[in-house]
């Protein structure tokens, strides 16, 4: 396989180079793939880029079309809606039950998190529309570190799944979802303050508000809004 001066193969760096045009917004959901667009894109032949292409779909970013070739992953209005519900009902219940049974070494890691999610930059210099993939993993850590003080594995491990679900959509509500004012870090600051004071239930509110907001925030940017199917907890 061809390599490039760095030591890795040219289809890892058209792959990576893709990925983070992907989740970044450069190419937007259901945009159609060209192999000679993208050759030129990534100064690389059909074949590497037919390579990165099929890792891609392995992740889930894009999708192979019978006679269409490749397009990127469609934003799907009906996914979004089912995936926040079931996020905000049981991530909600995990949280809760990490804040009423969680020890102090459970309390030092989630304080550990955020104060390295506090202090990672959350989008490029150069692009302020692409998230970093440092401040990406550390917004992980945080939320999958306030969640292991819940002592029952299985809601832990299906919470952690469903969040790996919505990573792509997460991504897209930064780079495609423009909303200035919007106070991430306070949010998350937020939530962590109910949780060291020991509110569940204020915990578990704050949480379902943030997860909620930004799927709305994704939904509301395209043109298709679906209203009628708007996640919702309560009225929000």
């Amino acid at each position: 396989m061809a390599r490039t001066d760095g030591g890795g193969t040219r289809a890892e760096r058209a792959h990576q180079q893709l990925r983070e045009d992907i989740l970044g917004g450069q190419l937007t959901p259901g945009q159609r793939l060209k192999f000679p667009e993208l050759s030129q894109r990534c100064e690389a032949s059909v074949g590497v880029i037919r390579e990165a292409l099929a890792r891609l779909a392995a992740e889930g970013l894009v999708r192979a079309q019978p006679h269409l070739g490749y397009v990127v992953t469609p934003l799907s209005h009906e996914d979004l809606a089912e995936l926040t519900t079931a996020r905000v009902a049981l991530e909600s219940l995990v949280l809760q039950h990490s804040v009423q049974q969680g020890d102090m070494a459970w309390e030092a890691s989630a304080v550990a998190a955020h104060h390295m999610l506090e202090r990672t930059p959350m989008t490029e210099r150069h692009d302020p529309r692409r998230i970093t993939e440092a401040w990406s993993q550390a917004h992980e850590k945080f939320h999958i570190a306030l969640l292991a003080g819940c002592p029952n594995r299985r809601l832990v491990t299906v919470a952690c799944s469903l969040r790996q679900e919505a990573e792509l959509y997460r991504r897209w509500s930064v780079s495609l979802g423009h909303e200035p004012d919007r106070d991430i870090a306070g949010e998350h600051r937020a939530i962590l303050h109910a949780a060291l004071e020991r509110d569940p239930e204020l915990a578990a509110e704050r949480l379902r508000d943030h997860i909620a907001h930004t799927a709305q925030l994704l939904i509301s940017c395209a043109e298709d809004e679906p209203l009628a199917r708007t996640p919702n907890h309560g009225g929000r």
